[in-house]
């Protein structure tokens, strides 16, 4: 004998009964079947609701109670021969004449009691199994329609059930004892209490139906067949890469199933636990699929943790004193009092001080309990001993389940560490002495963070998804785009990064996709996107939570450097060309260095000297390693040496520049180029991690330009004064010619102080043969004091600054 259960979600629509007939004639070549069935989908819901409505006085349960016998009528005419319909839509009648009685009653007294909402809630079941039982006589000659209330006999309060086992197993064995029907179809749900009054056995009580009778039986196995092909590593609705798991024991399928995993009922394993029945969790709509077992042992499982799963409706509870301390009997009080109330805990947590005690316990709960604890408390609070109950809301909790977890060390510290990387704060911590589950408390926000993290650290093949927030799409954001697009692939394959963006930005549009958008086709998207607005960008990257997330700034805008420390304080890593944060004042430079460091996140920004160049990374590697930095040379403005490498006195001095930015060499106002604030940005920026506290101000320039040309507010203008001042920079070429040098624009730091300026380079310095936009960096240090360690190669252009912050992102993903 088979016993086989099916959810309202497998019951929705005629089309699906029909499917799950054919299961169950599946079964019957092997021998008699018992299948019990859930109400129609949704019909349970409504059936409370429509409750709910008559006790409010508000007569549009009346229509909902028409939509539904409307519906289960429609089902009778649909599935049922016309010769056998009268009869069953009879019935049908009958049961809604029913339910609007009860309902009137309810409307007119105002009020519905547990047991009125018990004898309500279960009528979903009683119509479909009539209807599904009448259906199954066309094909099955041997079919019965068995009244569970009849079989099991429970007590139930507060939606807390308990079976009398004595009475039910006896009910099941002598009515399945002298029946010798080929297929019963049983109501799920519904039970009797021991006075004989119709009952249930709680939300998702199917389950609990069929395992009751099987458990009875003794049957080898119940399967349960639903909407999902098992029991999944995670909720597959929050975490994409989920998927279902193939044999779980008895205490995991418990664990996970009362933190929250819908697919099973928790009191479902109670009466087949002990005699070793197995539970077969099967998908309706794909039979095919092997599905879960559940069973004694789940050694079969390859890995430490067997799932993650959480509880959103919860409640902390927190009662705290020095009151507390070295108090017998304290504890007891504490629980005694939630016991009496008959509110469930669902984690403890205490401190080893004694100083406080915190509980979760279910959100319409909290009120109360607290309620009751600071009554029987109140002399303790009243002497200040102790506070009052304190309530935290918005919660969850979070659970790692597996058998395996107590044999493996330091899963806990991958967990807690996986979460502090992201900023998922956690509030409270829980580890039962078998170790089979490690629980903590977060803010309700970052559930789906969390579970996506630790099922990356935990499920997935050793890879990182990498969640990236662009703005600016220019020479230098396109580019990377480009550069991402083409290494995805490479990526995944070799470095188990999984790099996706998300959204993107210019000064006119921006667009999201939580999915990530196309590479291929993001100039399109962008085009289509919604109005820019920089603090509805960040909200939106904020919003969504995600792990790893990266905001990535390809501008040369400071109100946008401005928006860093809010991505920040949020663990959202920074990767940015933009000089001018790191420019700004010591105390900004400062704080955006402290808020990366408090918040778990990367600020990162190798691209703001040298463009690709890993200037910045050898010189923080030379301070971390407790090298002394004595002197620093170099010549860092790619535009600048490009433009006095190819200026030769002959092709005037302004349509060099003009070149220069034509290729991309030049910031789009070239004037902050050849003014030298940008080498001046550079300098400080090194200055400063090489461990000096100096300003922009403190920045020694010597311009070559003329005040007029520094003065100049436009493009148009600052290049006429350049072919106004041709003469001059003739003057300087010749000068430089006539001593067999070159003229360079060079920074220099030393002994706290720098200063950059265009100096003429003699032929045998390293400066001299520099071509191109190429840069170079000199480090005089300890190590290095006579020959320096040279740092070389081009340090302008778009190609090679966005291959720099891919660089940075990628050392982001390898964190």
């Amino acid at each position: 004998m088979n016993i086989l259960k099916f959810g309202g979600s497998s019951l929705a629509t005629p089309e699906r009964i029909r499917l799950v007939s054919k299961t169950v004639e599946n079964y019957l070549a092997q021998g008699p079947v018992i299948a019990v069935f859930s109400a129609f989908g949704g019909v349970t819901n409504d059936l409370l609701r429509m409750a709910d409505l008559a006790a409010n006085e508000d007569v549009t349960y009346k229509h909902i109670l028409e939509t539904n016998e409307k519906r289960h009528l429609e089902a009778v005419r649909e599935l049922i021969p016309v010769t056998n319909q009268s009869a069953v839509l009879s019935q049908v009648k009958t049961q809604f004449n029913k339910l609007e009685t009860l309902y009137e009653g309810v409307y007119l007294l105002n009020e519905l009691s547990d047991k009125t909402k018990h004898v309500i809630s279960g009528f979903g079941e009683i119509l479909s199994s009539l209807i599904i039982a009448e259906f199954f006589k066309s094909s099955v000659q041997n079919s019965v329609l068995v009244d569970a209330r009849e079989l099991i006999v429970c007590k139930n309060q507060n939606e807390k059930v308990q079976v009398n086992y004595q009475k039910t197993n006896k009910n099941v064995l002598e009515y399945f004892g002298s029946s010798q029907a080929e297929l019963y179809v049983v109501p799920g749900f519904v039970a009797r209490n021991d006075q004989g009054v119709p009952s249930t056995l709680g939300r998702g009580g199917s389950d609990f139906t069929a395992a009751i009778i099987g458990g009875a039986l003794q049957l080898d196995k119940v399967l349960i067949y639903t909407d999902v092909n098992g029991m999944f590593t995670a909720n597959p609705n929050l975490v994409s890469q989920a998927y279902s798991l193939k044999h779980i024991s008895y205490e995991e399928a418990m664990e996970l199933s009362h933190f929250g995993a819908k697919v099973l009922y928790p009191p479902t394993l109670q009466p087949l636990l002990e005699k070793g029945i197995e539970i077969h969790i099967r998908n309706t709509f794909k039979p095919e699929d092997p599905g879960t077992i559940i069973s004694k042992s789940s050694k079969k499982n390859f890995r430490w943790v067997t799932g993650i799963t959480h509880i959103d409706s919860i409640k902390l509870l927190n009662i705290e004193g020095s009151g507390m301390v070295g108090i017998p009997g304290f504890s007891k009080r504490f629980f005694e009092t939630l016991y009496q109330e008959n509110i469930n805990v669902v984690l403890i947590t205490q401190a080893s001080s004694e100083h406080s005690i915190c509980v979760a316990v279910k959100d319409d709960e909290a009120a109360q309990a607290k309620e009751a604890l600071d009554e029987t408390f109140e002399l303790e609070i009243g002497l200040k001993k102790i506070k009052p109950v304190e309530i935290e809301e918005n919660v969850s909790v979070i659970a790692l389940v597996g058998d395996r977890m107590k044999s493996h060390h330091g899963l806990s510290g991958k967990m807690f560490s996986a979460l502090g990387n992201n900023n998922i704060n956690i509030r409270a911590i829980a580890q039962g002495s078998s170790e089979r589950n490690i629980s903590a408390v977060i803010a309700k926000k970052d559930v789906t963070k969390a579970l996506n993290t630790l099922h990356e650290q935990f499920f997935e093949v050793p890879s990182k998804e990498l969640n990236l927030f662009i703005t600016g799409v220019g020479n230098v954001g396109s580019k990377l785009l480009d550069q991402l697009k083409k290494q995805e692939s490479y990526l995944l394959e070799k470095l188990r990064l999984k790099v996706r963006v998300l959204g993107l930005s210019n000064s006119r549009k921006m667009v999201f996709n939580e999915n990530g958008l196309d590479l291929e086709n993001w100039e399109s998207a962008l085009d289509h996107g919604v109005k820019a607005s920089k603090m509805q960008f960040f909200e939106h990257v904020k919003e969504l939570n995600l792990r790893n997330s990266i905001f990535v700034d390809n501008t040369a805008s400071a109100e946008i450097a401005g928006w860093y420390k809010n991505y920040l304080e949020n663990s959202i890593s920074v990767v940015t060309c933009n000089k001018i944060a790191c420019a700004d004042s010591y105390e900004n430079y400062e704080h955006l260095q402290n808020l990366a460091r408090e918040y778990g996140a990367s600020f990162l920004y190798e691209t703001n000297v040298g463009a690709g160049l890993p200037i910045i990374d050898t010189l923080q590697n030379l301070v971390a390693s407790g090298d002394q930095i004595h002197k620093i040379q170099a010549v860092l403005s790619g535009s600048l040496n490009f433009v006095f490498n190819n200026y030769k006195a002959e092709e005037p001095f302004y349509k060099v520049v003009e070149t220069a930015m034509a290729e991309g060499y030049t910031e789009p106002d070239p004037k902050i180029d050849l003014s030298g604030v940008d080498v001046a940005r550079k300098i400080l920026i090194l200055a400063r991690e090489a461990g000096l506290k100096l300003e922009l101000e403190d920045i020694e320039r010597d311009n070559f330009l003329s005040q007029e040309c520094l003065d100049s507010t436009t493009n148009e203008e600052f290049f006429r004064l350049l072919e106004k001042d041709e003469p001059d920079f003739k003057e300087l070429y010749t000068s430089a010619k006539q001593s067999n040098a070159e003229l360079k624009y060079v920074a220099q730091l030393e002994n706290g102080k720098a200063r950059v300026g265009l100096q003429e380079v003699g032929e045998q310095h390293p400066f001299a043969n520099l071509s191109g936009s190429d840069n170079i960096v000199l480090f005089f240090t300890d190590r290095y004091p006579d020959q320096p360690l040279i740092v070389k190669g081009a340090g302008a252009g778009a190609d090679v600054t966005a291959s720099g912050i891919f660089a940075d992102i990628i050392r982001i993903g390898k964190k």
